[in-house]
């Protein structure tokens, strides 16, 4: 179910990352991307700010938030080495 729920959170978290970053990858790198977000800045982020990350299967305001950033600066690298320029 964990993994289920991290799909569909990522999937939006993605697409919440793809309308602010105005980049349209389609639906599959969304998801790609929101879940590695998630994934990094969970890993990163949190432990310096204190929380809880997505993958432990907390989902509140502050991961949310985190994994959102995440996704963004995933996904400013990736259209840096895509297009050679962040947008």
């Amino acid at each position: 179910m964990g993994l289920i729920i991290l799909l569909v959170v990522g999937g939006l978290i993605g697409w919440v990352a793809s309308m602010i970053m105005r980049d349209n990858n389609g639906i599959i790198i969304n998801v790609i991307v929101g879940i590695v977000g998630a994934m990094l800045a969970g890993f990163v982020v949190t432990p310096l700010i204190g929380g809880a990350p997505i993958t432990s299967g907390v989902i509140n305001i502050g991961t949310i938030g985190v994994s959102l950033l995440g996704a963004i600066v995933l996904l400013a690298i990736i259209n840096l080495f895509r297009r050679g320029t962040v947008r």
